[in-house]
């Protein structure tokens, strides 16, 4: 779908289904007037007939009004004036786009510039509307024989004031980078794990790498993991008929001098558990235990396609967690790139280990920021549910930038904490550290092992567990988060 940005006055333009707001108590929008006006109080008609009364979630679709060049036009309420927040907005623009997908016209223009949205200006509601047309576009029917009817809609106009062109510009070139990102991340997240294992995830980085210039792509195998002594990412990949890569994808936007930000993405292909084997009713949603760093690339590909002046380096750690004669046992102690002693526990606990070692491995190229982004614990889940990324770290800046981050982007985390006690629960008689500390506190304390190993930086820790994807029912499907949170933190950063 191509978004254009005009300022000119609605009715004159030439479109298929021209979108206006009408607010609660039926109150029309500037654009809704102007278009009543013209069209001898077609739209005031309707509306006294009751047939619409502006609340949020209604639309009216009108026929061939006179003297306007639009063949249709969708009245949409908006509510009341300055009570629309973010999640309400989305409902809103992704309402209209089911109803011009329905449509047979290959164009539309949505003249909304007037809605007030709660804190945010013309470039963070653009934001919103933009990211949530153009990921409301996404399809996955690559598997199925019957593919989704291409859809007539081709072309959305957002109008917009002079004096705000050029926000509402930027914030469109922004907003579709990043839903071509995560886009991206969930293609990955849903690609069937028999297809979408470590070897494949580091050709796509070279695909990647091939597509834009900039970007330098180094996939390290099994062998170079083993020489490096990353003996606990080794252990999670070595029950696996896959082995096990390590891709590094280095961005270099910024000054030669400039230190860079890391991304470091849990990429466990698919997740049995190992020895410590799942129960297999919704096992198969583990072919999602990769959007860490399934995000990794989404949030990258949006950098790319901005070309933002930063410098980024992305490490993925990614690994198939499998069952058999070689895989790693509960009780096997291995010692990581590190130096560092882990008793395995758990072999369930497997995004931590490969976590690590890559965690280590960023220290050498000297980053400003490490974050690192997983589908870590199942406890995530029941603490935060499905709406909200936890997040904790060693340092309070960086997590306070993540948060801010979230909030621009409607893509939030929420901060745990990481006291010293909690630490206590890793203790091993026989290691220096256990792989789980019990069952209580499960997100804090995973959090707690990769913290024994970022020491040396400035470390943010995304469990992503809950965000990732849908689980169950017809909208099973990976999500796309948290590219808008990531992406976000980094237009920050290059004051994009």
């Amino acid at each position: 779908m191509e978004l254009v940005v005009k300022s000119v006055s609605p009715e004159t333009l030439k479109t298929a289904t021209l979108v206006v707001a009408v607010g609660e108590g039926r109150k029309l929008g500037v654009a809704a007037k102007q278009v009543d006006e013209l069209s001898g109080g077609a739209i005031s008609a309707v509306l006294k007939r009751g047939d619409l009364a502006g609340k949020v979630g209604q639309s009216l679709l009108l026929h061939s009004l006179p003297n306007l060049k639009a063949e249709r036009v969708l009245l949409v309420g908006v509510g009341k004036d300055e009570e629309l927040g973010d999640r309400p907005f989305r409902k809103i623009v992704a309402g209209i786009l089911n109803t011009l997908k329905g449509l047979g016209g290959s164009d539309a223009v949505l003249a909304l510039d007037e809605i007030i949205v709660k804190n945010r200006d013309s470039y963070g509601k653009t934001r919103l509307l933009a990211e949530t047309l153009v990921d409301g576009e996404y399809t996955f029917d690559q598997f199925k024989s019957q593919k989704a009817e291409p859809r007539a809609l081709k072309k959305v106009t957002l109008l917009t004031i002079k004096a705000a062109q050029a926000e509402v510009q930027r914030a469109v070139n922004h907003a579709t980078a990043i839903a071509n990102g995560m886009a991206f991340t969930r293609t990955l997240g849903n690609l069937p794990p028999n297809i979408c294992h470590p070897t494949f995830l580091g050709e796509q980085a070279k695909n990647l790498g091939k597509e834009f210039k900039d970007l330098k792509v180094e996939v390290l195998d099994e062998k170079k993991i083993k020489s490096l002594g990353m003996g606990s990412f080794y252990a999670v990949g070595q029950g696996s008929a896959q082995p096990p890569r390590l891709i590094v994808m280095q961005y270099n936007g910024g000054k030669k001098s400039e230190k860079p930000y890391a991304l470091v993405g849990k990429g466990i292909t698919f997740d049995t558990g190992g020895i410590s084997l799942k129960p297999g009713a919704g096992m198969d949603e583990m072919k999602y235990d990769m959007g860490g760093a399934a995000s990794v690339f989404g949030t990258l590909r949006a950098v790319l396609e901005l070309k933002l002046p930063i410098n980024l380096v992305c490490i993925l750690a990614c690994a198939e967690n499998m069952p058999s004669g070689t895989a790693s046992r509960p009780g096997d102690i291995v010692t990581t790139m590190s130096g560092q002693t882990v008793e395995i526990l758990n072999t369930d606990a497997e995004g931590r280990l490969v976590l690590c070692d890559a965690l280590t491995y960023s220290e050498r190229f000297k980053p400003q920021a490490v974050i690192d982004i997983a589908t870590l614990t199942g406890a995530c889940v029941v603490a935060l549910g499905a709406h909200t990324s936890g997040l904790l770290g060693n340092n309070d800046e960086l997590i306070e930038q993540l948060l801010s981050a979230g909030k621009a982007a409607d893509d939030r985390a929420w901060q745990l904490p990481l006291f010293d006690e909690y630490q206590e629960q890793l203790d091993s008689p026989f290691a220096d550290i256990a792989n789980i500390g019990g069952p209580k506190a499960g997100t804090i304390t995973a959090a707690c092992f990769l913290s024994r190993f970022t020491k040396n930086l400035n470390w943010a820790h995304l469990d992503i567990a809950g965000t990732a994807w849908t689980s169950g029912g017809k909208d099973k499907g990976a999500t796309g988060r948290p590219v808008p949170l990531l992406t976000q933190y980094l237009l920050d950063r290059a004051k994009a």
